[in-house]
């Protein structure tokens, strides 16, 4: 026993003098698990990058870090066959989606054993919502991250767990009658949304499903007598900001709903109109987007203002061609509009080498091939068309008129 312990003590021993003199390479390993990890995430650095470069071509624009797995059935998806799961939100993929980026027509069928599939035009609906509340006005519960099914909150049976959710029929119902209340007891289901099974009607057709707004039959200019007591008269020229400024309706209405210009009844058409005014309230941040300082006075005058006056405001009057185009065109987009010269060449950077006469309706032969463009255009005004007697009096017009009239 005692020849045991003399031959373990010195093994001992001499075990811990060998791991004081060669440690255990816990340093080496600790730098290649760290040489694996860093070859790691430049592998999916470089991944991510191939991600981005290949959406940055598509609508789709990523954002941040994403496993291909968030959108895409495949972890290795194609173009010819991406695979797309439910649409991504913001805080995933930064993107907006624009009416022409999402379906169509989305055929709503839970119903299907009795009645035709609901044909819902998404496009429409998206086109309208921009107006109010955006896509959240449908996609109402998730407003981050993937879209989801209305089957994940809403069940298809009556008989749910939870009843402070409706049941998917009574929540679509509700999300449609919002705005459109034109139901009642009297047409029943059988009407523009549902039709029994084997029967047709204009929504199974298909010709109504992208049916927008009838046309309006938009105001000239429209005025105010506000409530001050004095300058109390303002005036906005409509026709004028829809023609030579470029915008549209969303331009200006926008975050309203269709309830604001017509009454909440259930009536066979959507609604009596009630009104298309906007309280003076309504209008200072409108106009304002584009209306920069502080001078009242420009809106608010003492009497109805007389249409805008390009010459009484510029000293240069808009004749011809310069009449009907937008004042972006030659003032630029932005507002408020800077300043131009008169000078053409401000504009028209781009003369053609020869002027195609043919283009103004009259074609040359034989005498007037060698003249001048004064010669007829008398002090180089070119806004009217000059006439033969304006050169020729009636005893110089030769037999055969040097000239023909288209």
């Amino acid at each position: 026993m005692k020849k045991i312990h003399f031959i373990l003590i010195p093994l001992v021993f001499f075990g811990f003098i060998l791991t004081k003199v060669f440690p255990p390479d816990t340093e080496n390993e600790k730098q290649k698990n760290a040489v694996i990890t860093q070859d790691k995430i430049e592998q999916e650095k470089t991944e991510q990058d191939e991600r981005k470069k290949f959406h940055e071509n598509s609508s789709m624009r990523v954002s941040q870090k994403l496993n291909c797995k968030s959108c895409h059935s495949s972890e290795y998806p194609t173009k010819g066959d991406p695979g797309l799961l439910g649409c991504p939100r913001s805080d995933m993929i930064s993107v907006y989606h624009s009416p022409e980026e999402g379906p169509e027509i989305v055929t709503i069928d839970e119903m299907s054993d009795y009645y035709s599939g609901v044909k819902f035009s998404h496009k429409v609906h998206a086109e309208m919502s921009e107006m109010s509340g955006g896509c959240t006005s449908c996609h109402h519960y998730n407003t981050t991250g993937p879209v989801l099914n209305c089957r994940k909150c809403h069940e298809s049976s009556r008989m749910r767990e939870d009843i402070s959710l409706p049941d998917l029929k009574a929540a679509y119902h509700r999300q449609c009658m919002t705005c459109h209340k034109q139901w009642s007891s009297e047409n029943g289901c059988n009407s523009q949304c549902h039709t029994r099974k084997g029967s047709e009607s204009l929504q199974n057709t298909g010709k109504q499903i992208n049916k927008t707004h009838p046309e309006l039959k938009l105001p000239t200019k429209l005025v105010w007598e506000t409530k001050s007591k004095v300058n109390k008269i303002v005036t906005f020229f409509h026709d004028e900001h829809i023609s030579k400024f470029n915008l549209n309706c969303t331009s200006c209405h926008n975050q309203e709903s269709c309830i604001k210009c017509h009454a909440e009844k259930k009536r066979s058409d959507f609604g009596k109109l009630i009104s298309r005014e906007r309280s003076i309230e309504e209008h200072h941040q409108p106009c304002a987007n584009c209306h920069y300082g502080n001078s009242c006075g420009k809106c608010h005058q003492d009497k109805e203002m007389l249409s805008f006056d390009h010459k009484r405001s510029s000293g240069w009057v808009l004749k011809s061609y310069h009449s009907n185009i937008a004042c972006s065109k030659c003032h630029g987009g932005k507002m408020p509009y800077r300043k131009v010269d008169h000078k053409c060449v401000s504009c028209h950077k781009d003369f053609a080498a020869e002027f195609d006469h043919k283009l103004a309706g009259f074609t040359f032969s034989e005498g007037h091939l060698e003249l001048e463009c004064k010669n007829c255009h008398a002090g180089g005004d070119f806004t009217k068309s000059p006439v033969c007697t304006d050169c020729h009096d009636d005893k110089s017009f030769p037999k055969d008129l040097p000239g023909k009239r288209k």
